[in-house]
């Protein structure tokens, strides 16, 4: 079975003095977008929302995440013009085998707008309290 994918996204970020909380609307363009695309879709990314991912001052944040693989944040997200880069960069983490790439390698806007990439779990604490 091939890994499962997730693109989760904050859905209570705001920018500061406005009552527009985008990110329950980033979800609906971002599925209607790979219906359109076509080559990923449902049976590779599970799109979720989140309460708060701590990206208040880079509202709309976003994050990608899989077993095995680099997890990565990113923030400042619009809607309106970014739908294209997060798609090219879910298409690029799904093909990387342990998500690991550099920034050079995904779409200019999410480059600047990283808020984190976080390495893939390694280190496994077992029941006993070792680490293997």
């Amino acid at each position: 079975m091939a890994t499962k994918h997730r693109i989760f996204i904050c859905t209570s970020c705001r920018a500061k003095g406005d009552p527009y909380r985008p990110g329950a609307d980033l979800i609906k363009k971002l599925q209607t977008a790979f219906q359109a695309e076509n080559t990923l879709g449902a049976k590779d990314f599970e799109i979720s929302s989140v309460d708060c991912m701590a990206g208040c001052d880079s509202p709309c944040t976003l994050g990608f995440q899989a077993a095995g693989k680099a997890s990565y944040l990113f923030g400042n997200i619009d809607l309106n013009t970014d739908i294209a880069a997060v798609v090219s960069f879910a298409t690029l983490y799904h093909n990387l085998p342990d998500g690991w790439c550099s920034g050079g390698l995904y779409p200019r806007k999410l480059r600047l707008n990283t808020l984190a990439r976080i390495p893939a779990m390694t280190v496994q604490h077992t029941p006993g309290g070792t680490l293997s």
